[in-house]
């Protein structure tokens, strides 16, 4: 990560951005080298039935591929964020990129569940800790005001992948086999290495104090940082318990034939792009207003996906939909991250980074618990809905409570987290 007072530096000084300035294009860079973490991360959505067969295990057991990359995401982004305070960005991000191709390079050959499962978990480790260093770079080159667009050009590349890379994983899964998809994402992991080599500033400047981990640590003494970790986790458990099992749900209970399974989810993905362009923009100017609506839509949308999952226009229309309300909400989720990190910028995206995929684990785990137990595949968005309900509760929560910090600070009572008194409109 930048050291915090770097990060700090970056975002008041002359040569930054200003908040309707074009982006910094190592901004675009990162949103590039996303793309490919982002098709791996989500792409399984669309092959869990070919690596089930091809491997003999069940696909509920096939699923917790999935939520086996979350929890390296969880572990990995504070433990790689902390390892890698001191040392070089570029260095950094090159080197999480090699580990990551490198577990695709292992998973596309391998024959067994376990070894795939091993695969998914350190290529997640890399994938982490490549999130929580981005985010930071993301975030210290532009002002306070634009950290939203910042963030949703980093969402915009997990968009794209479910626009382009998770329906296009699905489709070589069907045409060449599941692990055509591995190697897809291989190549494109060097195409985001060239990138982030040519493109993305290398080095920590040697004229800043260097960070010190105790420092950044205590974001974590901070009611609202756990607020907004809450309400990232309980919104990513929403969407991905029903999101990581659309693919059986499109075939076994709407009736679509396999063909449609990579259309569905590109149209998710598209869907989620549109989301990600007017959430980066909504962000920036009201960013509990935000929240509020991309969370209640999204509880909305996964109610009627129950309702409505075997009617077959039905739910490919809620499929767009709630890849549009899902992802409207994720900039602004980001963003709140560092904004109640104040200067402890450091371990901001690391902790954003936890926090999502703590509901990418439980999420696909609870969805898998329903699909067992005999409740079908569409009872996943019941499950959904209900995390969905929670993340706006924990919303309404800390709005209120950043409302009363924010009476407290115009009345000189308390000092603010640098961002959060004019975050919290």
């Amino acid at each position: 990560m930048f050291p915090s007072r770097l990060g700090v530096c970056l975002v008041m000084s002359p040569t930054a951005p200003r908040a309707g300035a074009r982006l910094p294009v190592a901004v675009y860079v990162l949103g590039v080298a996303v793309f490919a973490l982002g098709t791996s991360e989500f792409m399984l959505s669309g092959l869990l039935p070919e690596i089930a067969d091809d491997l003999d295990v069940s696909i509920p057991r096939a699923g917790l591929l999935i939520s086996a990359f979350a929890v390296g995401m969880v572990v990995g982004a504070p433990t790689l964020a902390a390892a890698t305070l001191r040392l070089p960005r570029r260095t950094t991000l090159v080197g999480l990129l090699v580990v990551f191709g490198a577990g695709h390079i292992v998973g596309a050959v391998s024959t067994s569940y376990g070894v795939l499962f091993a695969t998914r978990i350190v290529s997640a480790l890399a994938c982490a800790g490549f999130w929580a260093v981005g985010a930071a770079v993301a975030i210290a080159t532009v002002p306070t005001g634009a950290r939203a667009r910042a963030m949703a050009i980093m969402v915009g590349g997990l968009s794209v992948a479910n626009v382009a890379g998770v329906p296009g994983g699905a489709l070589l899964g069907q045409h060449f086999g599941w692990r055509s998809a591995f190697w897809a994402v291989t190549l494109m992991t060097v195409v985001a290495l060239v990138g982030v080599v040519a493109l993305v500033p290398g080095g920590t400047p040697g004229d800043t104090e260097p960070p010190r981990l105790r420092e950044e640590l205590r974001i974590y003494r901070d009611g609202q940082v756990w607020l907004a970790m809450a309400t990232i986790a309980l919104f990513a458990g929403a969407t991905f318990s029903f999101f990581s099992y659309l693919a059986p749900l499109l075939t076994d209970v709407a009736g679509l034939g396999d063909g449609w399974v990579p259309t569905v989810l590109a149209l998710f993905g598209a869907g989620a792009f549109l989301g990600t362009l007017v959430g980066g923009r909504m962000a920036d100017r009201y960013r509990f207003g935000t929240m509020y609506v991309g969370l209640s839509a999204t509880a909305a949308v996964l109610v009627a996906c129950a309702l409505l999952a075997e009617y077959p226009v039905a739910i490919v229309t809620l499929s767009i939909l709630l890849g549009a309300t899902a992802f409207t909400t994720a900039p602004a989720l980001n963003a709140r991250i560092f904004d109640v990190a104040g200067a402890a910028q450091g371990l901001a995206g690391a902790t954003a980074t936890s926090s999502f995929n703590i509901g990418n684990t439980v999420g696909p785990w609870l969805g898998g618990l329903v699909i067992s137990a005999g409740l079908g595949y569409a009872a996943t968005a019941w499950t959904g809905a209900v995390l969905a309900v929670g993340a706006v509760a924990m919303t309404v929560v800390a709005g209120r409570s950043a409302a009363r910090r924010t009476r407290l600070v115009a009345r000189g009572g308390e000092p603010a987290a640098e961002g959060a008194v004019k975050a919290t409109g």
